[in-house]
């Protein structure tokens, strides 16, 4: 089958029903943050500017899981620092990456951190790689591996390093969702980097509508050509794909989504996955797995969790897009 599993396919979540003739108390903020933008819409009777709060929010994240800085929980677990202690915020996200992890038979690692860095997806250069390289590394790979002792994070080898790239987006979204909610907002949708949680109505006094864009080449503006309109109702949304991250030597185009069974970039007919979830963190869990398990496997899995709803795109026998949705998803006029 042709290699189109590897090209690079546009599916940017595009926020609905918020132009700009939207009502005087809706208030929409922006910026950016975790290397993407962040885009937020809610209700503001009080006439309150939450940027600030945001930012600190985001911060805070940061000092937790980025591994860009040297000083977070993340940076010193990989560091084998022996002091370093793990906060509320890594033990909620730890302990759904066990879970996911259990229920897709491995396909979902915090581990392949060593394998992602190698890669040059990581915070590290891209390694020479050959099969000697990956053998060598996978002795560091596997939950199994690490275990969670009260506040410390034990690790088998010195040589494991955890990446929680693949969920961590997802739960970015969940505590600025938890800051309006506990800020009494009763209407508003948090958005990072494409992932996506709603509560109560838009500014149109509707359910929150999410545009998928069709997964064609050139269709380079979010909202333009769009596949479908998804409603989101109460919910978070999250995907996982090929289309983002990768890079193409030799013809080829590696995802950046690694399966921790082999140590290479996933291969099989999946080029998106889009998971409806109660909260991101579970959304942003699943899509990753789902991802690697491919389409057969991810038919099995979804069946056995009637909570998530998922839209696949995937190429055919003959090379061609197709879609399969489960049926809970509700669909809104493009």
């Amino acid at each position: 089958m042709k290699l189109l599993i590897f090209v690079c396919i546009l599916l940017i979540f595009t926020i609905l029903g918020c132009s700009s003739d939207k009502p005087a108390n809706y208030r929409k903020i922006s910026g950016f943050t975790q290397g993407t933008t962040y885009h937020i819409t809610y209700e503001d009777k009080a006439n309150l500017n939450f940027t600030e709060a945001i930012d600190s929010i985001f911060k805070n994240f940061d000092l937790t899981f980025s591994e860009y800085i040297p000083n977070s929980i993340v940076s010193r677990i990989n560091k084998n620092d022996p002091k370093v202690e793990v906060d509320d915020m890594f033990i909620e996200v730890y302990k759904k990456s066990l879970e996911v992890n259990r229920e897709t038979k491995g396909d979902f690692d915090l581990t392949v951190g060593p394998l992602v860095n190698a890669w040059g997806f990581g915070a590290e250069k891209k390694a020479v790689i050959d099969s000697s390289r990956i053998d060598s590394l996978m002795q560091y790979i596997g939950m199994k591996k690490i275990h969670l002792e009260g506040r410390k994070l034990v690790k088998d080898l010195p040589g494991i390093k955890i990446d929680v790239n693949s969920i961590a987006q997802g739960y970015a979204v969940d505590v600025v969702y938890h800051f309006f909610e506990q800020m009494g907002i009763r209407n508003f949708m948090v958005e990072i980097g494409g992932e996506v949680r709603t509560k109560g109505k838009n500014p149109k006094g509707e359910i929150w509508r999410i545009g998928l864009d069709k997964p064609t080449e050139g269709n380079m503006v979010a909202g333009e050509d769009l596949q479908a309109v998804i409603l989101i109702d109460n919910k978070a949304v999250t995907t996982s794909g090929n289309y983002r991250k990768f890079f193409e030597e030799n013809g080829i185009k590696y995802s950046h989504i690694i399966d921790p069974h082999t140590g290479y970039p996933y291969r099989n007919n999946l080029l998106s996955v889009t998971v409806i979830a109660d909260d991101a963190l579970t959304a942003d869990g699943y899509d990753t797995g789902l991802m690697v398990l491919g389409l057969e496997g991810a038919r099995e899995l979804l069946k056995q969790h009637p909570e998530l709803q998922a839209y696949m795109i995937y190429a055919d026998e003959q090379g061609k897009f197709q879609v399969e949705y489960t049926p809970g998803i509700q669909f809104g006029e493009e």
